[in-house]
């Protein structure tokens, strides 16, 4: 049950459980090679495995990671599910809302996405709560910088009806709109299945599209 008052961390992960529940374990992911039941995996491992998830930011430690989600991944799929509906272990820091938000709101964001726009499809493909979309624009304002720090150009992001984040390099600054997940998307590397505007020299808007981005 969630309410008005339910945090919008844990309205997305719910959202993405049910959401995995309906697709399956072997839908494709924005994340290829991995199917829903590797994507999965990697959330239990990142929230439950800490002796694991290092080689998520690590490579030398990446053969140990790969191996443990492979194991998860093989699991009972209900299970699988059930494990990331239960939210962070008793254990964690994220247990606490204000960090769970902060640890976790836009992975889960973004990995839902990669779910649902799992085809390659550009654009929306479900309806966003006001109040997440809110929390992610505000997210992006602390993250921007990280996301677009090896962009050879700038970025001004607006969502129609907010301020906008700028980042990047002062010259040369594409304008970039859309709603927060679809900035989102772009922030995070996925610029090919957000539904954004670009506004600036075609040469800019060609560099940014093909940038290395992302928040790790």
């Amino acid at each position: 049950m969630t309410t008005d008052r339910t945090p919008v961390a844990r309205l997305e992960r719910l959202a993405l459980c049910d959401t995995f529940l309906a697709v399956g374990p072997d839908a494709p992911t924005l994340c290829d090679p991995w199917r829903t039941r590797d994507l999965a995996a990697h959330l239990v491992v990142r929230e439950r495995r800490p002796d694991a998830a290092a080689g998520i930011w690590l490579s030398p430690l990446a053969r140990w990671t790969a191996h443990e989600q492979d194991r998860i991944a093989a699991g009972d799929w209900d299970e699988l599910v059930d494990t990331i509906r239960t939210g962070p272990p008793w254990w964690s820091p994220a247990r606490a809302d204000r960090v769970d938000a902060v640890f976790n709101t836009l992975e889960l964001v973004i990995h839902h996405e990669d779910v649902l726009r799992g085809d390659g499809a550009v654009g929306p493909r479900r309806e966003v709560p006001e109040r997440t979309a809110r929390a992610v624009l505000n997210a992006l304002r602390t993250s921007a910088r990280l996301a677009f720090r090896r962009s050879p150009v700038g970025v001004r992001l607006v969502a129609p009806g907010h301020d906008a984040v700028v980042a990047g390099p002062e010259e040369r600054v594409v304008t970039v709109t859309g709603e927060p997940v679809e900035l989102l998307l772009l922030a995070s590397g996925r610029a090919r299945v957000a539904a954004v505007e670009m506004d600036g020299s075609p040469e800019d808007v060609a560099t940014l599209r093909t940038a290395e981005l992302g928040l790790s």
